[in-house]
């Protein structure tokens, strides 16, 4: 019993360090990582190196994957790719509904590109769209707000999903992890849509709501600013050729080896690793450059993307230190055979995940921490085949989505942006993301009754 009670203190700890006390993640991990280690009773001389070769272990492979990553997303946001992507979208569907062309919008850009830039580049077309086509600003939001929180919690190459795989050992099945990503997230965001949909005819009651029934179309000027937009075949193909590839490289791997074992499979099991991939994705991204000097350009970008990688990588290293810590004491054993007399199976690293997103805000971090504490209990709670991995980071993601609230930044965004009061954006955004946890997870629970 003193096990348990050890492993809900630090869970504690994190999440009181990180909510309340607004300690930063990293080394709010990294305390909880020393704490586990001296609670445990792990031998002094070992602490330090099962923390540090956590720690380099899991950004050995991952933190280059998610550098690269996230700068070619910095390049499709900055080059106006964004905008170009939603036109394509807008053009193919048309303009009968609306809600739907939203989310599936929002579900392909958040891909490449973090759920709250994508929401702000693509604010202006949202209320552009809603004023054309007579929709409620609020509807239109949601929509769009719970297509961009789809794929940030379920599709590699966003970080947080990467570094979950990472954690669980399936850096090298990524193509998996994005095939059945991809079905999830599509789950999630039709449910979200549907929940949007029943604010058709809300108008927003927050400060400033008035001025945008009032606001003129200034989808153009958003485009113009930009200058020169690049073509869908450009903005599209440093985010899907990688995936693409990646998904390539996963098939020829498969245990039947579908495409022999000579050239083809060399090349593609090349091509196909994820660093490999998005090394190609990144040069594809430099067609996208548009000023003269694009050397000096290029290196903005990387200097961009890597600010804003740099916390998500020490987040990740992290949360890799303090799952080796667990990894090494006998916590792993003891819960699960806990958890496999309770039968909950699937359904713990959703509440686990779910329970720190709603009490620290950050998806990102929920997907690390839960991913690093449940790695130990895999085997012994059935999950330690590589589909019950898969399936596994698909329950942490869809714990991580629920709920968005007032301590998550995401929310803030599209409350602002949207001029909802918080009231109002509680009953509109957090539900929507209540209901797409939920619904994500009834889908996960499914596939665990047909793929395990």
């Amino acid at each position: 019993m003193s096990l348990i009670l050890i492993l809900i203190a630090v869970i504690a700890f994190i999440v009181i360090a990180t909510s309340k006390f607004k300690l930063h993640p990293f080394l709010t991990l990294l305390i909880a990582s020393f704490i586990a280690a001296f609670a445990y009773g792990l031998p002094s001389a070992d602490i330090a190196k099962t923390i540090t070769s956590g720690f380099g272990g899991i950004l050995g492979y991952i933190g280059l994957v998610i550098v690269l990553g996230t700068i070619i997303g910095i390049i499709l946001e900055k080059s106006g790719a964004a905008i170009t992507m939603a036109d394509v979208v807008i053009k193919v569907l048309g303009k009968r509904f609306p809600t739907l062309t939203m989310s599936i919008i929002g579900y392909i850009v958040s891909i490449p590109v973090f759920c709250d830039s994508g929401f702000v580049i693509l604010n202006s077309l949202k209320q552009s769209m809603a004023n054309r086509m007579k929709v409620s600003s609020v509807s239109m939001s949601v929509a769009l707000a719970t297509g961009l929180y789809a794929t940030h919690t379920f599709v590699p190459p966003t970080p947080g999903p990467i570094a979950a795989a990472g954690n669980l050992g399936l850096e090298h099945h990524l193509g998996l992890v994005i095939a059945v990503g991809a079905f999830v997230a599509a789950v999630a965001a039709l449910a979200g849509m549907l929940w949007a949909n029943r604010f058709k005819d809300v108008e927003p009651d927050g400060e400033g709501a008035a001025e945008l029934k009032e606001q003129i179309d200034n989808y153009q000027e958003l485009k113009q600013a930009y200058g020169e937009l690049p073509s869908p075949a450009k903005a599209f193909a440093p985010i899907f050729v990688p995936i693409a590839l990646i998904c390539l490289g996963t098939v020829a791997n498969l245990p039947a080896k579908p495409v022999g074992v000579e050239e083809l499979y060399s090349l593609l099991n090349f091509l196909g690793q994820p660093l490999n991939a998005l090394m190609i994705g990144l040069l594809l991204s430099l067609l996208l450059l548009k000023q003269t000097n694009k050397i000096a350009e290029f290196s903005e970008r990387i200097s961009q993307g890597l600010v804003v990688a740099a916390p998500i990588i020490l987040i990740t290293g992290a949360g890799g230190a303090f799952g080796a810590v667990l990894k090494a004491t006998p916590i792993g054993d003891f819960l699960g055979s806990s958890l496999s007399a309770l039968g909950i199976g699937i359904f713990m690293p959703f509440l686990v995940a779910a329970a720190l997103k709603s009490a620290q805000g950050s998806s990102t971090v929920a997907l690390v921490a839960t991913s690093a504490l449940v790695a130990p209990l895999l085997g012994d709670i059935g999950l330690g085949t590589e589909m019950g991995r898969v399936l596994t980071v698909m329950a942490i993601g869809a714990g991580a989505m629920t709920v968005s609230h007032a301590n998550d930044s995401f929310f803030w965004v599209v409350a602002q942006f949207s001029r909802m009061s918080v009231s109002q954006a509680y009953k509109a955004q957090t539900m929507a993301t209540l209901i797409q946890g939920v619904s994500s997870m009834a889908v996960v629970y499914l596939l665990s009754l047909v793929l395990l």
